[in-house]
């Protein structure tokens, strides 16, 4: 495979190249050469685009495929696709299959079979048996075979005793454990933010002290303990600010934040549209202004797609009765660029990496290719064609989107997008 890639704009921090504009030749997978006009062979493929930005490759730390189990909402081979063409050159797949992946042989046959994809999948095993929240995993096991976190996906492990063991034991490995934060018992039947917005409605609430009293104590026993967590796809203002002040003490705790919950709050459910039923529920504005002023002082290290395809027969329903989830990868960064900088939606899109223990990657000569294309000026409006997940339960459709993407290049493979 041999690539130049003309006249396009470097997003790419610290670095040599940052905000110059080069050209960028690949071959065999290396950068084999960056700089002004560059000349080469009449074979070598050619990508000029106008408006035309480069990144290191991004990486979502929350995907949800469905295979094995669930082959009818996506399958590995076509989510891999779906996230090369959004821009992304590495994934960590969430364990809610059928089964769930909670032991070595569900994560042996997720690292087979995503080998030889342009984008890089990386598991997550289940921090629990079943994802029940009762007894560990086999949490070393998984490790061996390629997992790079613990979590159960969207359950709070509320047994108290059964996280401060999970903190203890991964530190002998340097695990990471992931814990989603909503109190069962605090969040009752409600399916949308508790607020004002859910009182008109007659939707039943989720408060969000169901999200912050499990950060809080996630906190506590992380203080107790030592080790590492990863609280996922927070939503509320409070839980910003907990998160804030336990990082303050030095204690190793790391945050994401859906796309859906920067953009959009619960103003959206007027419709009562099942699209946009998600968990955690979309809040109101004022935690969006929270969560995104997270983002832009590095209270929130990431943010991640949450993508979570989920078929019609449990999506197209009455709204208290639809499955919680939307598809994100498709929308991600288009979605972002209508409120948060360029730069800072670069370093949120690979700042997972370091954190999951993900090789990080530079765009300089003889570094191995990991590359997102992009134009960040276009402006378009999501739509169902837009779609390449297997299920279209996107929250985003029809919406405005700013910036588009085209493409990667990692592991030696190109792979543009065909997006209308």
């Amino acid at each position: 495979m041999k690539i130049i890639i003309r006249k396009a704009t470097v997003i790419n921090p610290q670095r040599e190249y940052h905000h110059k504009t080069v050209d960028i030749y690949v071959k065999d997978g290396i950068i084999e050469a960056i700089g002004d006009n560059l000349k080469v062979n009449s074979d070598v493929a050619e990508i000029a685009i106008d408006d035309l930005f480069v990144s290191p490759g991004w990486f979502d730390s929350s995907v949800s495929f469905g295979e094995p189990g669930f082959e009818d909402r996506e399958t590995i081979s076509n989510g891999l696709q779906v996230a090369a063409k959004s821009g992304f050159t590495s994934v960590a797949l969430q364990p809610n299959m059928n089964p769930v992946a909670d032991n070595q042989s569900a994560i042996s046959f997720l690292t087979t079979k995503s080998s030889g994809f342009a984008t890089d999948l990386y598991p997550i095993g289940a921090l629990t048996k079943g994802s029940l929240g009762q007894d560990l995993a086999e949490l070393y096991d998984m490790k061996n075979s390629g997992a790079i976190a613990f979590g159960d996906y969207n359950k709070s492990v509320e047994n108290a005793g059964v996280m401060k063991i999970a903190l203890d034991y991964v530190q002998d490995f340097g695990g990471l454990v992931i814990g989603f934060c909503k109190n069962a018992q605090l969040a009752g039947n409600g399916v949308v933010n508790e607020g004002a917005v859910a009182m008109r409605l007659g939707l039943k609430g989720i408060p969000s002290i169901a999200e912050e009293s499990e950060v809080a104590k996630n906190i506590q026993l992380l203080e107790y303990t030592g080790g590492r967590i990863h609280v996922p796809t927070i939503s509320t203002a409070r839980s910003v600010d907990m998160i804030r002040s336990a990082k303050a003490k030095g204690l190793q705790i790391t945050c994401s934040v859906s796309v859906h919950h920067l953009v959009l709050t619960d103003e959206t459910l007027e419709t009562f549209d099942s699209r946009f039923k998600v968990s955690p529920p979309l809040r109101a504005n004022e935690d969006r202004l929270a969560l995104i002023e997270g983002v832009l002082d590095g209270s929130i290290d990431m943010i991640t797609s949450d993508h979570n395809p989920i078929d019609i027969e449990n999506k197209k329903m009455e709204f208290a009765l639809a499955k919680n989830g939307t598809i994100g990868l498709e929308s991600a960064f288009g979605a972002l660029m209508t409120v948060l900088p360029l730069d800072v939606i670069i370093e949120k899109l690979t700042a997972g990496k370091r954190i999951f223990g993900i090789a990080d990657s530079e765009i300089a000569a003889k570094s191995i290719a990991n590359l997102t294309l992009f134009t960040p000026s276009a402006e378009w409006v999501f739509k169902k064609e837009n779609i390449i997940s297997k299920s279209k339960n996107s929250a985003f459709l029809g919406r405005q989107m700013k910036g588009k993407v085209h493409g990667i290049i990692n592991n030696g493979k190109l792979v543009l997008s065909d997006k209308k």
